[in-house]
């Protein structure tokens, strides 16, 4: 599985974003796919999943209410939604996919798309 992560740029606080992890090579159909954010000198953060065969989300306590994951079974492309952005969101943010084990561990994913920066300007 190749994933691509895209969507990422400068907001200003207050503003929105979507942000795309488009699949290749294998359906997602057995997956559940995560967004995870990072900032320099701090550990990937998780952010938001979604299972892909039953449209299951989780999200951080941060971002609840603010966020919306969602699929596009068609395009084999999970969205993060972003609105309310805050300074605090800015990070690059990640894609990743597993089969199995915990969502909220960056270890548990076995595929990682390429980072895509997310700017808030205060």
């Amino acid at each position: 599985v190749q994933l691509q992560a895209s969507g990422g740029g400068v907001v200003q606080a207050g503003g929105s974003l979507r942000l795309a992890c488009a699949a290749s090579g294998r359906p997602f159909s057995s997956y559940v796919v995560g967004w995870f954010r990072q900032v320099p000198g701090k550990e990937r953060e998780f952010v938001s999943c979604i299972t892909w065969g039953g449209g299951r989300t989780y999200y951080a306590d941060s971002v609840k209410g603010r966020f919306t994951i969602s699929r596009d079974n068609a395009k084999n492309t999970v969205y993060l939604q972003m609105n309310s952005l805050k300074p605090e969101d800015t990070a690059v943010y990640y894609c990743a996919a597993y089969v199995s084990g915990s969502y909220l561990t960056p270890t548990s994913y076995d595929y990682w798309g390429q980072g895509t920066l997310v700017t808030v300007s205060s």
